[in-house]
């Protein structure tokens, strides 16, 4: 210890290291005294449940003590998190009750080794605690009137590409088989505009009113699309079943992976507006017959100078399946730039949206608009086009309700073990 003095002013210094906590470890441990009085820690520790060899020590909830605060810190990788944290590692896992920090490595075989069941035991739980309480003790959620005086609940489903970029690895006889570490959760798939190797896919199911996420399921590569739209469907019914709401009141919107007659056969009775990629609908004698009489109306937008002449055909059979229903084709003239959406035939793009809405209810121009507008659940997803570390593969949205379950769900959807489900 020196000492510097003079009549107005000491100062004092010390060679002993005094670090300041982390600037987010003020939220970590708000938001863990709120799940621990709504009984969420409690529920994780008692439902989540996995056993394996290694453990040691550790329970479940050690590791998950872990993503947790990994995801509120907001921290880039696993590896500044531990660095911030070592100085009051004790301190935060009595947070949840427990004594030891787990190391890196057995947090890596901990995700590695996580099962299909205990992940989706995990989704059931946050499903569960969203369905419990309400965003507002009037039970509010929003809901959207047609022209008939109709209420409809709407919900998004879509999915997004992370992609990953791979160095190049030597190959000599000396060496052995390179082997990936993304291998186990990634393949390769589309990857649009983004940079990279290999893709992972997630699929996003949110209510679109109150942008509360009900459901996030991932896969390697481009997906297995039907599988996870039927997760996505039993956690919508599970929303209207919570908040006693009949089927017949739900409205999909899917984008144009869905527009087959296969999914629409999929959907078992649900309302739903999605973009069609079946292209061969436009052969079929209704279609052409309708296509050579007077539109039903044109359609743009304050942003656009493009207009559509948007054509009504109410009953239209969709793909082998011959799935009835209702399609509005738009169209417009092509331009010397190839379209990016629809068909083009003798310089006419041809655009195609199938639902099941009722004609009273929804006019032509009402079901294009209510599918381009789910353009405004784009945004919720927009943190998957910002270039970021495998580490960080989770939801960036601080603002939606239960926003955490989310980013913990995606926390556990990367690891290798949880299959094609988790």
């Amino acid at each position: 210890m020196s000492s510097i003095a003079d009549s107005s002013v000491i100062i004092q210094t010390s060679s002993e290291s005094v670090p300041s906590p982390p600037c987010w470890l003020g939220e970590v441990v708000l938001l863990v005294e709120h799940l621990r009085k709504q009984g969420v820690l409690a529920a994780i520790d008692e439902r989540v449940r996995f056993a394996r060899r290694r453990f040691g020590q550790y329970e479940v909830i050690d590791f998950l003590a872990v993503l947790f605060g990994y995801a509120i810190s907001g921290e880039r990788t696993l590896e500044a998190f531990y660095e911030q944290l070592a100085p009051f590692a004790e301190p935060f896992m009595a947070l949840f009750n427990r004594e030891q920090l787990p190391s890196r490595s057995a947090l890596s075989r901990f995700l590695a080794s996580f099962t299909p069941a205990a992940v989706e035991a995990l989704r059931v739980l946050f499903l569960e605690d969203l369905l419990t309480r309400p965003l507002t003790k009037e039970r509010q959620r929003g809901e959207l009137l047609d022209r008939a005086g109709r209420q409809w609940e709407v919900f998004d489903i879509d999915g997004t590409r992370e992609a990953a970029r791979q160095r190049a690895l030597p190959k000599t006889e000396d060496l052995p088989p390179a082997q990936r570490r993304l291998d186990e959760i990634c393949a390769a798939g589309y990857t649009g505009r983004k940079r990279g190797e290999v893709v992972r896919t997630r699929t996003v199911v949110s209510q679109a009113h109150t942008s509360q996420w009900l459901g996030s399921f991932g896969n390697r590569g481009n997906g297995e699309y039907r599988k996870e739209l039927a997760s996505a469907l039993g956690a919508i019914r599970r929303y209207l079943a919570a908040n006693s709401l009949p089927q017949a009141r739900a409205l999909l919107r899917l984008d144009g992976l869905y527009g087959t007659g296969a999914v629409i056969a999929d959907l078992d009775g649900l309302c739903f507006v999605i973009r069609g990629k079946d292209y061969t609908v436009l052969d079929h004698p209704t279609v052409q017959a309708r296509l050579h009489l007077p539109p039903d109306a044109h359609f743009s937008r304050p942003e656009s100078i493009l207009v559509r002449t948007l054509y009504d055909c109410p009953d239209v059979p969709v793909g082998p399946e011959g799935c009835r229903c209702r399609v509005v084709v738009a169209t417009h003239p092509a331009t010397e730039k190839k379209s990016r959406i629809g068909r083009t035939r003798e310089g006419v793009v041809y655009e195609l949206f199938f639902t099941h809405l009722p004609q009273d209810g929804f006019t032509a121009s009402d079901v294009v608009a209510l599918y381009l507008h789910r353009g405004a659940f784009e945004p919720l997803l927009a943190d998957e086009d910002d270039e970021q570390d495998p580490d960080r593969w989770c939801s960036h949205a601080p603002g939606f309700p239960r926003s955490l379950a989310h980013r913990l769900s995606m926390d556990l959807e990367r690891a290798p073990g949880a299959g094609p489900s988790a």
